[in-house]
């Protein structure tokens, strides 16, 4: 007995040193590069961790920061086996994303972003999909108006409904980081649905909690071990809640699609599923079947018209009323020009070029947001030489915003919130290259325009009727804007009192 055991423990050490030496092959196998093409700079990496051990998972962009002031602009990091380049600083990646933008143009489907789209839709997908289905969601969101008129005036009536529940707390300090989920949830659900909630529904609460964890948890250190490491998962709480976030997400937005098909006129397309629909009912009826316009495609570009654009705009406003209550001399210069350029009217798209100023605030607002700080990961679409770097075909790359948005070289002070960067001597707007708030290239946000007219909006009219500043017994210093860290970067948990000036 005793022998059959010693025989099993040595054949299973046998079996181990098998395994590793396998992966301590691998591992420099994919560490090789051409002989003729220079080495990329990074930390060494441990087997099987990687750089794991050397990064800080829970401020992970300020880490690769941080290591691009030793390694270069760019350099390597890995996650597990995973390789990763990371691109840092606004000239390197203007360069690749726009440059070099077919070449850096992929989207990196990692584990999560598989489970979040099964390689439908928009954002996680590449190729004749990816190609299809952004070309189309451009052109129907544009024929629904975006960034044009009509939704102005959508955008202008939510405002109306926001300041209604803003005013119900009588200047008394309360979290508006919900009531402003439910106003940006409302401006995409306008386009994508063709409705709007009203802010008692229940619906809409359970959406913007499902919503707001996923974005938190998407983004937290188990999740991105889950990444490194996906047979994990089910071991992880963070992802059986993510999963389960996702699945009653699906089966909401399914019941919505369910909905519009029963009403569906194709002579009358009011939504973006309304218009799916109809471009799907078409091919069919010509005979045409294998074509990209499918339920899932249907389910999933859906899923990523209203997660991405709620979260992001939603984030944006909450971080702008928490950048005024701290800094209330820009506040005060804001409400001085809406008064003497606007007076007591709604302000409209239109007026932004008579208001440089508060363009400036809001342009400083993203820049010192910096919500997406890593961007989406990309992938190389072929094998690239860049900067004298050889990057294999299917590498993954990581755009660093928060390096070209607090890039030293661009910025005269990129670590305090400016709106000077923004202005020319005279104090007129000035435009500025490495503003990439929307990303850059073949990747940048599809809604850049709905985005810009409705953190506009909301903000002045916001600006226009209430002063937003600490609840009593909170100084200015003691507002906290250390942000909370998931998907996105968000405001920390706060009060604020919103003080009407009416």
């Amino acid at each position: 007995m005793f022998e059959d055991l010693l025989q099993s423990s040595a054949s299973s050490s046998l079996l181990g040193a098998i395994v590793l030496l396998l992966l301590l092959y691998l591992w420099s196998s994919s560490l090789s590069s051409p002989t003729n093409q220079r080495e990329l700079p990074g930390p060494k990496p441990l087997p099987l961790l990687g750089n794991l051990l050397q990064v800080d998972l829970k401020e992970l962009d300020s880490s690769l920061f941080h290591l691009s002031k030793q390694y270069g602009p760019v350099f390597t990091v890995y996650f597990g086996l995973k390789k990763v380049v990371v691109l840092a600083g606004y000239r390197t990646v203007k360069e690749a994303l726009v440059n070099h933008a077919e070449e850096f143009g992929d989207r990196m489907i990692t584990p999560i972003f598989h489970d979040f789209s099964k390689e439908n839709g928009i954002l996680f997908t590449n190729g004749d999909t990816w190609k299809e289905m952004r070309r189309f969601a451009l052109s129907t969101l544009r024929d629904l108006g975006m960034g044009k008129r009509s939704t102005e005036g959508q955008i202008i009536e939510e405002c109306d409904n926001l300041i209604e529940e803003f005013k119900k707390h009588k200047g008394k300090a309360f979290n508006n980081s919900r009531t402003i989920a439910y106003a940006s949830t409302n401006i995409i659900s306008a386009l994508v649905f063709g409705k709007r909630f009203e802010y008692s529904d229940p619906e809409l609460h359970t959406t913007v909690e499902r919503s707001h964890e996923s974005f938190y948890l998407a983004g937290t250190k188990s999740i991105q071990i889950y990444n490194a490491f996906p047979w994990l998962g089910p071991c992880l709480k963070n992802w059986r809640v993510l999963m389960k976030n996702v699945e009653d997400g699906e089966e909401s937005l399914r019941k919505m699609i369910a909905e519009r098909k029963e009403k569906l006129n194709p002579e009358m397309c009011s939504c973006f599923i309304d218009a799916f629909l109809s471009r799907k009912q078409n091919l069919e009826e010509s005979g045409i079947k294998d074509s990209f316009y499918h339920d899932d495609n249907l389910l999933y570009s859906v899923s990523n018209l209203f997660g991405a654009g709620t979260d992001t705009m939603a984030t944006t406003i909450h971080w702008s009323l928490l950048l005024m209550a701290k800094y209330p001399h820009v506040q005060d210069k804001v409400q001085e020009e809406l008064s003497r350029v606007i007076g007591g009217r709604q302000a409209r798209g239109e007026d932004r070029k008579n208001l440089p100023y508060t363009d400036a605030v809001i342009h400083e607002i993203q820049r010192k947001a910096n919500i997406l700080p890593m961007a989406l990961p990309h992938k190389t679409s072929r094998d690239v030489t860049f900067q004298g770097y050889f990057i294999k075909e299917g590498t993954t790359v990581f755009p660093l915003l928060t390096s070209v948005l607090n890039d030293e070289s661009e910025w005269a002070s990129p670590h305090t919130f400016n709106p000077s960067h923004f202005l020319d001597a005279e104090g007129k707007f000035t435009k500025r290259d490495a503003f990439m708030a929307f990303s850059a290239g073949r990747r940048m946000c599809l809604g850049e325009s709905l985005a810009r007219m409705g953190l506009f909006l909301i903000f002045t009219s916001l600006l226009q009727h209430f002063r937003f500043t600490p609840p009593p017994g909170v100084t200015e210093d003691d507002l906290d804007l250390m942000p909370t860290v998931g998907f996105t970067l968000s405001p920390p948990p706060h009060e604020l009192c919103a003080v009407s000036r009416q």
